[in-house]
């Protein structure tokens, strides 16, 4: 697989998506169970059984963009976005056994 300027693009996207929709995803749990947002994140730092758990809703828009991209016909953009889940499934792997 050749590394171009579109796999690293798409690898950002990857990464950085799921970073800016963890405090998203526990602002939407707080307001849906009516807790306050510090305790979900407060879950997610501490326990590590939510940590994994909150991350994988995390990375589901990941999906959104991979198919956004895969309409688009820009395959090396959404390859780079599966490589970038990819590379986060091992850490919910950790998160969650160790």
């Amino acid at each position: 697989m050749k590394i171009n300027r579109a796999l690293l693009s798409g690898y950002g996207i990857g990464v950085l998506s799921p970073l800016i929709m963890i405090p998203l995803v526990l602002f939407i749990l707080s307001l849906a169970y009516s807790y306050d947002f510090k305790f979900f994140w407060n879950q997610f730092t501490d326990n590590t059984l939510y940590t994994s758990k909150y991350l994988s809703l995390a990375c589901i828009p990941n999906l959104i963009w991979f198919y956004l991209f895969l309409n688009r016909e820009d395959y090396s953009i959404a390859r780079g976005i599966i490589l970038a889940t990819l590379t986060l499934v091992p850490f919910a792997i950790y998160a969650n056994f160790f």
